[in-house]
């Protein structure tokens, strides 16, 4: 009753299937993989952020440039603070706020973006503290480069004079006559009263969409093979029904149509 896996229309199903199903079985795990790497990687990014606090803080040129071993570190730089900006729209505590940023002008001319602290409210230039005077040495977590519009960074155009959405230094340049490090820090501890912000996980690091697209992934892949089995399986039935039906005189015959004469 089933010869008719050997006709050439169901070596080509044969195949397809044969085919099919490891493809779905590799790529589901792939994904799955993905999925398990960035965990980890979550994981481990949550553990250095832990050491980070209580490491000994090194030399700011020596981390350059920002990566993901490197991104949350504490670093120091001296020099005399510079320009003031303000950066709006963000939260901490579940409070609306902003950021005070400060550049820093180091020993060889470039500039070291530093956010002071927060302070709640809307950016008002009048409620943020002025910067020391004098050399100082500032020492905080090292935090690459933001980009507009990607995890919570404004992208918003516009902003008053002082302000900016993103601390990056393609945004500043724009803002602020200096030569800018691609990276920025924050204090340890804030000034003058603000509250100090936590530094960030380096991006792909976190359980974010990214992360879960990946796991949703996983589960489309397997659900193919599932359906490709579920589907050889329904013809498989369908055909040997049709034998079996056509061995017991059972296939309905058609009816003859009445010929009509011109």
């Amino acid at each position: 009753m089933y010869r008719f896996l050997l006709t050439p229309r169901w070596w080509g199903i044969n195949v397809f299937v044969l085919l099919a199903i490891p493809f779905c079985i590799f790529m589901g795990s792939w994904q799955l993989s993905r999925f398990e790497g960035r965990v980890q990687e979550h994981r481990t990014a949550t553990k250095q952020a832990a050491s980070d606090q209580h490491e000994a803080a090194r030399p700011l040129t020596s981390m350059l440039p920002v990566d993901k071993a490197t991104s949350g570190r504490r670093v120091t730089a001296s020099g005399h603070y510079g320009k003031q900006l303000l950066v709006p729209g963000r939260q901490l505590d579940g409070r609306d706020g902003f950021y005070v940023l400060t550049l820093l002008r180091t020993g060889s001319g470039t500039s070291l973006p530093v956010v002071r602290g927060w302070l709640p409210g809307a950016a008002d230039a009048a409620k943020a503290p002025a910067p020391p005077s004098g050399e100082v040495t500032a020492t905080g977590a090292l935090q690459a480069s933001e980009t507009p519009g990607d995890n919570g960074v404004s992208a918003q155009g516009g902003l008053p004079a002082g302000q900016t959405a993103a601390i990056s230094s393609a945004s500043l340049v724009n803002l602020v006559p200096d030569r800018l490090y691609d990276a920025w820090i924050t204090l340890d501890k804030a000034d003058s009263g603000m509250k100090a912000v936590p530094a960030t996980a380096p991006d792909g690091t976190g359980l974010d969409l990214k992360a879960f697209q990946n796991l949703g992934y996983t589960g489309e892949w397997f659900v193919f093979a599932g359906f490709v089995v579920f589907m050889w399986f329904r013809l498989l039935r369908r055909e040997a029904e049709a034998v079996r039906d056509a061995e017991l005189g059972l296939t309905p015959q058609e009816t003859p149509q009445p010929v009509t004469s011109g």
